[in-house]
């Protein structure tokens, strides 16, 4: 990007700064603070891997192909039976997406839940994108609190998504941004 002759004062690179990095104003980001990358996420060995474990996995993944494919109704079948062999968080993360593929919000946010209160802590992927999900839903709902909310926590545990979510509903954003084109319009 070519450099300007705009000048800007401490404080208003202040104000910049806090409206494009939302996180270091709740006190997330510190100097020496780290944030993963969000391809670097995993979800750790939370529970043994039992033959119905196995099965669930396995039911899963099927699911998860079939509801890529489009066939929602096979998929949400195949989550169900991987969830009555085990009640895992990625299961009901996955079908989560499924239900917003189908519409069914209500029934998306209630499987969002429950994936967030099962998750452990080694199962950063699927808390990470549980948040974003349900932070998703929460805007779509004009809940602006909640959705910040679960952006945070999906921006802690390293979503580039969810970071720039946040900055796209902060107001101050959407002022700054116009005042930024008007200033760069003048310039021109």
């Amino acid at each position: 990007m070519p450099q300007s002759n705009l000048k800007l004062s401490k404080h208003d690179q202040q104000v910049l700064e806090s409206i494009f990095n939302p996180l270091e104003l709740s006190g997330f980001q510190g100097a020496n603070s780290f944030v993963p990358c969000e391809s670097d996420l995993k979800d750790g060995c939370v529970e043994p891997e039992t033959n119905a474990v196995k099965a669930s996995k396995d039911l899963e993944h099927r699911a998860i192909c079939s509801s890529e494919k489009g066939d929602v109704q096979e998929a949400l079948d195949l989550f169900q039976k991987a969830l009555s062999l085990s009640e895992r968080a990625s299961v009901l993360n996955n079908r989560a997406q499924t239900f917003r593929l189908a519409k069914r919000d209500q029934e998306a946010m209630n499987d969002l839940n429950r994936a967030l209160s099962l998750a452990k802590e080694v199962e950063a992927r699927t808390k990470c994108h549980a948040h974003c999900q349900r932070g998703i839903l929460y805007r779509k709902l004009d809940n602006l609190d909640a959705a910040r909310s679960d952006f945070e926590a999906a921006a802690k545990l390293g979503s580039k998504f969810a970071r720039e979510q946040l900055v796209e509903i902060n107001p101050y954003a959407a002022l700054c941004n116009q005042m930024l084109r008007q200033a760069f319009d003048q310039l021109k």
